[in-house]
C-alpha cells in the first residue's frame, strides 16, 4: 500500500491481468483525479489535481504531491489507476525475469491490504529464504514509501532510501504513483513489478521450485473459475468497495458503496456459515484476499471509512472465520495494527485532518477461540503449517494483541 493508495487493489479481475497496481505511495487510498479525467483511469486510484499517480494499491507520489493528494481525499471522485509496470518473474522468463532463489526483493508496507496479501502468500508457501523482505515506514514523506525503520534510514539490500528510487532505476521521470508491493531486481536495483493481482497468483504457481516442503496449494487448477468467480465479487464490493465508501466525494455515492460493502459481507457470511474456507475445504488465494480487508475492518474500516452498519465482530460467522485464519500460522503473525492504524489516521489528512489515531479497538477478540475447527477442513490441504516466523520478520509487540488477563 502506499500513502496514496490505501486503496490499493486494481480494478481488474481476479486472476490479475497486470494491471492493478497495490498500495501508492502517493495518496493512500485510491487517488483522486479531477472530474474531467475521471473516465481515463481505470481501477481506484484517486489522483491529486497535479495527476500524477498511477497505482492501485498504496500509492505514495513522490515530490510535493502526496500531501496534496493526501488532502484530497473525500472531495473528488474515487478511482483505482490501473498498474503501470506488469512484468511477471515466471518460471519460463517469459517477461526476462526467471524464478530465481535470492534475486529479488518484496518492499510492502504492513499498513497495506494488497501488499499483506503477498507477505502472507510468501510465509505460507516458504518463500522467505527465495524473495526477501523489505518493510516500510507506514507514514510516507514527499518522497514516497521511505526505509526509515532500517538502520541509516536505508534498506541495507537494495542501498536506497525511498522506494521511489526503484522506479527510477526502471523507468527515469516515471510520473506516476509509486506503489506497495513492489518485486525489486537486486542485481540491476530496478522495479519489475507493482502488479498486486497476478503477483500473489505467481507466487503460487510460478515459484513452485522454491515452494518448501509441504507449501499449500493456494490456486488449485481444479477450482480456479470458482475461485475466480469469489474473489471478484469481493474484490469489487469488499475490497475495494471500504475505499469507495470511505473517499466517497457526496452522499449518494458513499451510501451506495456502503451498501455494496455490506450486501456482499452478507452474501458471503451465508456462505461461510457450514463451511470453513471460500472455496473447497482448505485455504486458497480468495480467503488471502478477504483477511486482508476483514482484518482491517473494525480497526480502520469501520470508522476511518464509515462503513458503520455494523462491526466485524457483531457478525458471528464472519468474526469466527476471520479469526480463525488469524490464529492460523502464516496469516496473524504477519498482521500490525499499530502500523494500519498509524497509516490510515495519519496519512489520510482528507477525511482526518487532525490526524489523530483513536486508541481502540480492544484487539484480545482476536485471539479468542473460534471453534470453526467443528466444520472440518484442512487448513493446508496435504500440506503442513508454515515454520515460525523468520528472525527479523516478527511484528513488534506494540502491533500485536494481547491475551486478556
Amino acid at each position: 500500500m502506499s500513502a496514496a493508495e490505501d486503496a490499493g487493489a486494481g480494478a481488474a479481475g481476479a486472476r490479475g491481468t497486470g494491471t492493478d497496481v497495490g498500495d501508492t505511495a502517493r495518496d493512500d487510498g485510491d487517488m483522486v483525479k479531477g472530474d474531467e479525467d475521471a473516465g481515463k483511469d481505470d481501477g481506484d486510484t484517486v489522483l491529486g489535481d497535479e495527476g500524477a499517480a498511477q497505482g492501485d494499491g498504496d500509492t505514495a507520489k513522490s515530490g510535493e504531491g502526496t500531501a496534496r493528494s493526501n488532502a484530497a481525499y473525500g472531495r473528488k471522485p474515487f478511482k483505482r489507476s490501473k498498474s503501470h509496470f506488469a512484468d511477471r518473474v515466471t518460471a519460463d522468463a517469459r517477461d526476462g525475469w526467471p524464478v530465481e532463489a535470492g534475486r529479488y526483493r518484496l518492499v510492502v508496507s504492513r499498513a497495506c491490504p494488497w501488499a499483506s496479501r503477498a507477505v502472507i502468500s510468501r510465509r505460507l508457501l516458504g518463500l522467505e529464504d527465495g524473495i526477501s523482505l523489505a518493510v516500510t515506514d507506514p507514514i510516507q514523506d514527499d518522497r514516497s514509501w521511505r526505509f526509515t525503520l532500517d538502520p541509516d534510514d536505508r534498506d541495507p539490500v537494495l542501498g536506497i532510501r525511498y522506494l521511489s528510487e526503484a522506479y527510477d532505476a526502471r523507468e527515469t521521470g516515471y510520473p506516476g504513483g509509486v506503489s506497495v508491493p513492489a518485486l525489486v531486481d537486486t542485481h540491476s536495483g530496478k522495479l519489475v513489478t507493482n502488479d498486486y493481482q497476478q503477483l500473489t497468483l505467481d507466487l503460487a504457481t510460478e515459484w513452485t521450485s522454491l515452494h518448501r516442503p509441504g507449501a499449500p496449494d493456494l490456486y488449485p487448477e481444479p477450482l480456479r473459475d470458482e475461485i475466480d468467480t469469489v474473489m471478484d465479487g469481493i474484490y469489487r464490493d469488499v475490497n475495494n468497495g471500504v475505499y469507495r465508501a470511505g473517499f466517497a466525494a457526496g452522499q449518494s455515492e458513499y451510501e451506495s458503496a456502503c451498501r455494496d460493502v455490506f450486501r456482499r459481507l452478507e452474501e458471503t457470511s451465508a456462505r461461510l456459515e457450514r463451511r470453513r474456507y471460500l472455496v473447497g475445504d482448505t485455504i486458497t488465494e480468495a480467503d488471502i484476499r478477504l483477511f486482508t480487508t476483514l482484518v482491517r475492518f473494525d480497526a480502520v474500516y469501520h470508522g476511518h471509512f464509515k462503513c458503520n452498519v455494523r462491526k466485524l465482530s457483531e457478525d458471528p460467522v464472519l468474526w469466527a472465520y476471520a479469526r480463525d485464519l488469524f490464529q492460523t500460522p502464516g496469516f496473524g503473525d504477519t498482521v500490525d495494527f499499530d502500523h494500519i492504524k498509524r497509516h490510515y489516521y495519519q496519512v489520510h489528512t482528507g477525511i482526518n485532518p487532525t490526524a489523530v489515531v483513536p486508541l481502540g479497538p480492544d484487539l484480545s477478540g482476536w485471539l479468542a477461540p473460534h471453534h470453526r475447527e467443528q466444520l472440518g477442513g484442512r487448513p493446508f490441504g496435504e500440506g503442513t503449517a508454515p515454520g515460525p516466523v523468520p528472525q527479523g520478520e516478527e511484528v513488534p509487540p506494540e502491533g500485536r494483541p494481547e491475551r486478556r488477563r
